[in-house]
């Protein structure tokens, strides 16, 4: 009889063992999954601050060309 009851405490053991095993693989490929969102996010990132670099220098260079955005000397036209 004290044989089946450590039997019984063995194999609950050994389940609760498994089930924290497939826990952890669980979180584990959560984490791994999170970790490649996050290099996908960096990646986008990078990419989007070189075009708004480009963006921007492009704009740069369309106002310094333009006449409109010039800037004026107000005391000479006064006078």
């Amino acid at each position: 009889m004290n044989c089946d009851i450590d039997d019984m405490e063995n194999q609950v053991e050994m389940e609760e063992k498994t089930r924290l095993i497939n826990q952890v693989l669980e979180l584990q490929h959560t984490l791994e999954d999170l970790s490649a969102r996050v290099d996908a996010v960096k990646e986008e990132n990078l990419k989007l601050k070189s075009e708004n670099q480009v963006l921007g220098q492009y704009i740069e260079n369309l106002m310094s060309a333009s006449s409109v955005f010039q800037t004026t000397d107000t005391k000479s036209k006064r006078k």
